[in-house]
């Protein structure tokens, strides 16, 4: 992914957990205590947050069936999540057609806003905590996870409330006809596992195990997203987006791309068609005596030459460095490059842009039950009502992320200290056997 992507924890699939003893358990739950002393984050709820979740997460179905009129209705739509095999919430969803000269895209995003508003306990709860924490094996809600769990979460064959955004591209070069962001009733028509995604592409047929409706094309429409994914996944290589990983298998880039573009529509439709403050994604870029290093660092690596022609756009140097590079370099090279990046933050202004992205206005839109910055920008969209301490949010929000990815960063080490692989605990989680 770019570096502002968030990394995806999933089990991987075909295989099984970790195993740690009881004694080691508790080493890891002591140093998570250690950490979470040190950096200040909140683990667990209070009674009085989670009652309040329970409550509106109360009655889902007659919820929904009081918003339909007041909403677009959805749901005969071909639409479906695509997530790690171990997810446990599904909060955003694609739809697609093909039309004579354009393709409509649709990312479905789980309204969190109407459970969580300024008027809720949850809501000041978000914004103390700023962002959910992703450790091996272990997480630290943003938000009760009841809501992920229950009214938020995108599950096959049921309706859910969603927040749309509706994309029209133009067939040639991809760009906005026009872009719609509305409130919406979506029915997911199945949950692919990004195995199940990849093997679909493959092996269409695949389709009819896991749908309740035979008369849904969802192998059809997944190969069209695929399609459309892997032309905007080169357009922005071309266009100087940073990409540190030029292996990413078809459904993550599926994922990433449709991401990428509806973050992008929401923000460029909020500060050119509105023109009001937001929580937009500023990512500095480095110095050129900084990127002179970098590549420098790079082209002397064992094997490793950056193409001529490449080096005036120091992320084009990389990106096509990279596709060519050995194998073995490649963790190098992308370590090169991230030492000499700075911080991305939050800001109230956006101008200054996404150097990484290459994207002149950005902001997050897509996980707002993992983000204060998505959650907020859910409720701007909504009701054009900006916070008036917006700019201190933006603060927060950035330091909060700066302390979560520290926090993470400290745990890994200590798994490698105790001997066990961050990665594999990760990717496949952790279980505690009776020490025999």
């Amino acid at each position: 992914m770019t570096s502002d992507s968030q990394a995806e924890a999933g089990t991987a699939e075909g295989q099984g957990p970790v195993e740690i003893d009881e004694e080691m358990a508790r080493h890891l739950e002591n140093k998570r205590d250690e950490l979470f002393e040190k950096l200040d984050i909140r683990d667990g709820f209070s009674e009085e947050i989670l009652e309040e979740a329970r409550e509106r997460t109360e009655g889902v179905e007659q919820q929904i069936a009081d918003e339909v009129d007041e909403r677009e209705d959805l749901r005969d739509m071909t639409t479906w999540t695509i997530d790690p095999i171990d997810a446990q919430d599904f909060d955003d969803a694609v739809s697609i057609e093909e039309r004579e000269d354009e393709y409509v895209l649709w990312v479905h995003i789980a309204d969190v806003t109407h459970y969580v508003n300024p008027d809720t306990k949850m809501w000041d709860e978000a914004v103390e905590r700023g962002n959910t924490v992703y450790l091996p094996a272990y997480t630290i809600h943003m938000l009760p996870p009841v809501l992920a769990e229950t009214v938020c979460s995108l599950v096959p064959n049921e309706d859910r409330l969603a927040h749309t955004v509706e994309m029209h591209l133009d067939k040639e070069n991809l760009s906005y006809e026009s872009i719609e962001i509305y409130k919406s009733v979506i029915e997911s028509d199945a949950r692919l596992t990004y195995g199940e995604a990849e093997t679909m592409l493959d092996e269409p047929e695949t389709a009819d195990d896991l749908l309740e409706d035979p008369e849904v094309d969802l192998a059809e429409k997944c190969h069209m997203v695929w399609e459309l994914a892997d032309r905007m996944h080169e357009q922005r290589k071309e266009d100087g987006s940073l990409v540190l990983n030029p292996a990413r298998d078809r459904a993550h880039t599926i994922i990433e791309e449709c991401m990428l573009k509806a973050n992008k529509a929401v923000t460029h439709q909020l500060m050119w068609d509105r023109g009001v403050e937001a929580m937009y994604r500023v990512h500095p870029q480095p110095s050129p005596d900084e990127w002179d290093k970098a590549l420098q660092e790079i082209q002397d690596l064992d094997g490793v030459s950056i193409p001529a022609g490449s080096w005036d756009d120091p992320r084009k140097a990389v990106n096509a460095t990279l596709e060519e590079a050995p194998g073995r370099q490649l963790d190098k090279i992308q370590w090169a490059v991230m030492k000499v990046m700075p911080r991305a933050k939050y800001m109230n202004d956006p101008f200054g842009g996404h150097h990484a992205l290459n994207f002149e206005i950005y902001g997050h839109f897509t996980s707002p039950i993992r983000r204060l910055s998505d959650l907020i920008n859910h409720w701007i969209v909504y009701t054009n009502d900006v916070p008036e301490d917006l700019a201190a949010l933006c603060d927060h929000a950035s330091d909060q992320q700066k302390d979560a990815e520290q926090c993470e960063r400290e745990y890994k080490d200590f798994l490698q200290e105790v001997g066990l692989d961050p990665a594999a605990v990760n990717n496949r989680g952790i279980e505690v056997v009776d020490e025999e």
